[in-house]
């Protein structure tokens, strides 16, 4: 199957889907190795690690859209990317969400939010109208339609400044122009994650920070509720980081690191040395390598 086909079938099952996400091809490579059914390109992750710079719309369409082809070259789970606004109007929107079906997305993500866009538990957000959000919807739907084999991820981040009536009521205009997810930004109690999931009639997604506004639920709960997608945008990303720093620390102060670090063996296998080797025992030139 395609790998939009792929997602539409877990999306299928009714279930919630865990979603780790990554940030390059590496970190996509961990999520599938450690069983997990899909993974997103976070765009905090991605510009902190690509560009070492916030998510404040820094990246540009064609490196994001780089970043998504080197990680869904290296999967096959299926990979929603982020596609921020759209990287302009609405013509735009439709070249980002076909530029992504061809890098290898299974779904894209686009947002309401003023460009240049930022993280969604950040301070400084803001949404455009109505009806500019929708024809950012219309558009990417309008390019899905035309033969990108994509699903349109539709966001709102309209819960911060204009309230959760306005957020739902704009996810609802996202399901009839024909959006296949959607996802409210930001619902600050559990209640109003039970009006998102009772009241909008898509899969839902929610997006869980670890110290974001959003309350960190179990995964049982979050199904209870309605969810079918639970994203953990920074898990990875953040575990990284501390490990990083806790070890460059050791070597500073030159004590043992070794309890920070994975073994080398297990390195090697989990980046692919082993599945190379094994594959190159075909080819007599590949051996002297």
């Amino acid at each position: 199957m395609t790998p939009a086909n792929r997602l539409r079938a877990l999306l299928a099952e009714g279930r919630l889907l865990t979603m780790p996400c990554c940030y390059d091809a590496l970190s996509a490579k961990l999520i599938e190795q450690a069983g997990f059914d899909l993974t997103f390109m976070s765009g905090f992750a991605a510009s902190a690690s690509r560009i070492g710079q916030p998510d404040l719309g820094l990246m540009s369409y064609a490196e994001v859209q780089d970043q998504a082809r080197n990680i869904a070259d290296a999967i096959a789970i299926p990979l929603i990317a982020d596609g921020d606004t759209g990287y302009g109007n609405a013509m735009n929107v439709r070249r980002t969400v076909a530029g992504m079906a061809k890098a290898g997305a299974a779904a894209v993500m686009i947002e309401d939010q003023l460009a240049p866009k930022r993280c969604g538990h950040t301070p400084g957000k803001d949404v455009v109208g109505r009806e500019e959000a929708f024809d950012r919807i219309r558009a990417a739907v309008d390019a899905r339609e035309e033969g990108a084999d994509i699903l349109i991820l539709a966001r709102t981040d309209a819960r911060h400044t204009l309230g959760l009536s306005e957020a739902i009521d704009r996810a609802a205009g996202f399901a009839e122009l024909g959006a296949d997810i959607l996802f409210v930004e930001a619902p600050k109690t559990e209640a109003e994650m039970r009006a998102i999931c009772s009241e909008l009639p898509l899969p839902n997604m929610a997006n869980i920070v670890e110290g974001g506004e959003t309350p960190d639920l179990p995964p049982a709960k979050l199904e209870d509720i309605g969810y079918r997608i639970a994203a953990y945008p920074l898990s990875l990303m953040a575990a990284a980081m501390q490990a990083m720093v806790e070890t460059l620390d050791c070597l500073r102060r030159g004590t043992p690191r070794d309890e920070h670090l994975m073994s080398f063996s297990e390195l090697r296998r989990r980046i692919g040395f082993d599945d190379y080797y094994a594959a190159s025992e075909r080819y007599a030139s590949s051996r002297r390598d």
